[in-house]
């Protein structure tokens, strides 16, 4: 029987290869055709990279030359060999010496953020279509790991370190250089003493020791910006870069602004503190400026800022009337000199306006013995983020100005239609929410507002073998959103996925059912024992009681559709990278040919480019005004034109959407908790150790880690993450890799 049917199997494969090499003969040959195709494929592959390869050189080299220009902006050099003839090239009728600095300092930053805006989407296309990630090399790894472990700074890495001593030093080459060209220049007028004209000269650079702060101040607060995922950052990882240049910034100015005051008063000139000149420096302008800055910068105090959020809250508004009354004190064309981040800022701004302009439509909450809630809203499936990403939203039946940000707990990927994030019960808004939802009367509708979500471009996690997560009380909402992104990819894509190690830390019992928004409210998880998940969960302030249902039971909340209600969707549509460098580009260009036109049909007939007729305060409101129309004009137009395509899927979306209970909600809440005894539950539970009496172990439990490449994240009080951050950077274990993602600023 064998021996016939391997002969018949090859009559077949003659048949079949006979039949080959006369369809071969009459078409010039299949496998030819098919191996045409593939080089095709292979060469529009490596085409792609090569573009992307030669967008990170042209982007670097840009910057790079950008840089340049600060390192050489004190220096002789640049005075007399560069800046000079640039500045006789470049005087127009249309643009003045505001084109120049346009030309040097605002446009590289700007080309940048559009060839990163097409770089990111391409990134952003070939991840979604790749499946496997390259580990991180050795040389990157010890670059990450911690190197400073304190509380000023947080926990620094070598490369931030690096950079933040690089930047450091250029502030100091910055002054110190300016200083020295500047004294040589000096010499003692009648009645004036050399110290004090040293002491102008000082005042003056320290000026623009600000300015240069300035310039990087706006782009770490720039959420949707393409310029921090091209450096491998999130805004919310970079907020503390923004308060370490707030700091410096604002010491810096008031000095700049001490130093005048005494000088004025030495040489008899006080009265210049009430003078605003029309066409020079403004010093009431510069003095309203200070004094806004002043007034953010005392609340940025941390004990100010926790205590009484609200208070640094509004009194942060004030960055508006800095940046006005900044401008009038030096004039537009300076002010060129900090522009990109101001410009890029605004865009954000506004998008962020127009997306939070909508009710978003909240589906459902549930509502945790700790006095947690997971809040589930409707989302457009082509709405995607990535793990560890954040949400900023605003409740206005709890506060109408408010805006607070959170982890997103739910996976784009495991659930298309649903976003999901957890706040915990601390503060005051928190506390009124709490309280909001656990009344039965407003489980009708609950009206909120989303800006978001932004993230990570990356599941970077992945690179690891295994990942070691380590969480304190709330600090676990993060880790939901990967755990339940490895389901996603284990159960779905069926690929290789680090394994888990989750260690949490709770106070008492009542927060262990934090564990149970592991599982998503939909219920579409099939099995969690796919996943080599392992839990160790550890209640600090409890010893071991017997347990208690009613106690421990999840309330779930849900809420009736309404059709002011929209789902959650991309504010630029699915190609948000492309439409983003759209808006940039096409804004600027209309600011360009606005001001063209009204430097040389206005301005240039009264002052021809002799900056000493026209108004400071004039030319910059114009051309504030200006900034603002062609954003808002650009930037609506891209949203109005993607809008089409998220109303449809939003009625879609509510076509399909659960019904809210017409009977009782108690029927409601017994379908939801239901969900929760099933196999996925049951695999919960077999995965989950619970000690009582104690904090874990950190450092046994670390060190024992095996593997060669292992993850180790932390999230949760500082000195929990201060303390991880520490056993991974000691060199006791070679194979831990931290990686810091503090949401705490």
């Amino acid at each position: 029987m064998d021996g016939g049917r391997h002969e018949s199997c090859l009559s077949l494969f003659f048949f079949c290869h006979l039949k080959f090499q006369y369809i071969k003969r009459a078409s010039g040959g299949v496998s030819k055709t098919l191996t045409n195709q593939s080089l095709i494929i292979d060469r529009v592959e490596e085409l792609a990279m090569a573009l992307i390869k030669a967008m990170q050189l042209l982007v670097t080299v840009v910057f790079l030359g950008w840089l340049m220009i600060w390192i050489m902006m004190p220096t002789n050099t640049y005075r007399n060999t560069w800046s000079t003839p640039l500045r006789t090239k470049t005087d127009s009728t249309y643009f003045g010496r505001q084109g120049t600095n346009i030309l040097i300092y605002t446009f590289p930053i700007l080309f940048i953020s559009v060839i990163g805006c097409i770089y990111l989407h391409l990134v952003k296309r070939n991840d979604n279509n790749c499946q496997r990630y390259r580990s991180i090399s050795s040389t990157r790894l010890v670059w990450k790991r911690p190197v400073l472990v304190n509380w000023p700074l947080g926990i620094v890495s070598g490369i931030e370190l690096t950079l933040c001593l690089m930047f450091l030093g250029l502030l100091i080459w910055f002054y110190s250089e300016y200083l020295v060209t500047g004294f040589s220049r000096l010499q003692s007028s009648d009645g004036e003493k050399l110290w004090q004209e040293k002491l102008d000269s000082a005042a003056i650079r320290l000026g623009l020791v600000g300015d240069l702060c300035c310039a990087f101040l706006f782009f770490p607060v720039t959420r949707g910006s393409s310029i921090l995922p091209l450096l491998g950052l999130t805004s919310e990882s970079s907020i503390r870069y923004h308060v370490w240049l707030g700091h410096i910034t604002l010491a810096v100015f008031t000095a700049h602004g001490v130093c005048y005051i005494i000088y004025w008063a030495v040489t008899h000139q006080i009265d210049e503190m009430v003078k605003w000149a029309n066409a020079d420096v403004a010093n009431v302008a510069g003095e309203i400026a200070l004094l806004a800055g002043l007034l953010m910068w005392a609340t940025t105090i941390p004990r100010i800022r926790r205590k009484m959020f609200e208070l640094f809250f509004y009194t942060h508004q004030l960055y508006v009337v800095f940046l006005i009354f900044y401008m009038m004190h030096v004039g537009t064309a300076h002010f060129c000199m900090i522009l990109p981040g101001v410009y890029l800022f605004m865009i954000d701004r506004f998008l962020r306006l127009l997306q939070s302009r909508n009710n978003a439509r909240l589906v459902s909450a549930r509502l945790l013995p700790s006095e947690a809630i997971e809040l589930n809203f409707a989302k457009s499936p082509r709405l995607t983020f990535e793990p560890l990403s954040t949400v900023f939203i605003n409740v206005p039946g709890v506060s109408p100005l408010q805006w607070h940000p959170f982890t997103v707990t739910s996976s784009s990927n495991l659930e298309p239609e649903r976003l999901s994030l957890i706040i915990k019960k601390e503060g005051s808004w928190t506390q009124k929410l709490y309280a909001t939802l656990a009344t039965p009367h407003v489980q009708d509708r609950l009206h909120v507002k989303v800006e978001g979500p932004y993230g990570p471009m990356s599941k970077h996690f992945l690179r690891y073998d295994s990942l070691v997560l380590v969480s304190g009380g709330s600090g676990i909402t993060p880790f939901i959103s990967i755990i339940r992104e490895l389901v996603y990819r284990r159960t779905t894509l069926n690929v290789p996925i680090p394994a888990v190690f989750l260690i949490s830390a709770f106070k008492t019992s009542a927060d262990l059912t934090m564990l149970d928004l592991l599982l998503p409210i939909s219920g579409n998880v099939s099995d969690l024992s796919r996943l080599d998940l392992q839990i160790e969960a550890f209640v600090t302030r409890e010893k071991p009681k017997s347990s208690d249902g009613a106690q421990n039971s999840i309330r779930s909340v849900w809420f009736k559709p309404f059709p002011s209600d929209t789902p959650l969707a991309p504010v630029l549509g699915p190609n948000g990278w492309l439409w983003l460098g759209a808006v940039v580009a096409s804004s600027f260009v209309a600011f360009l040919l606005l001001i063209g036109i009204l430097q040389r049909f206005y301005i240039y007939p009264i002052d021809h480019n002799t900056d000493e007729i026209y108004s400071y305060a004039a030319r910059s409101t114009l051309n504030l005004l200006f900034i603002c129309i062609c954003i808002m004009v650009t930037a609506s137009l891209a949203v109005m034109v993607n809008k089409e395509g998220n109303s449809r899927e939003a009625k879609q979306i509510q076509s399909v959407d659960v019904p809210t209970p017409t009977t009782s909600p108690s029927s409601w809440l017994h379908n939801g908790d239901r969900e929760l005894e099933s196999l996925p539950q049951e695999s919960l539970v077999k995965a989950t150790k619970v000690h009582f009496g104690g904090r874990p172990p950190l450092k046994k439990m670390l060190l024992e880690c095996d593997g060669s490449n292992v993850g180790v994240m932390a999230s949760g009080p500082r000195g929990l993450r201060h303390e991880v951050a520490d056993i991974c950077s000691s060199g006791l274990a070679d194979n831990l890799h931290f990686e810091s993602i503090s949401f705490s600023w």
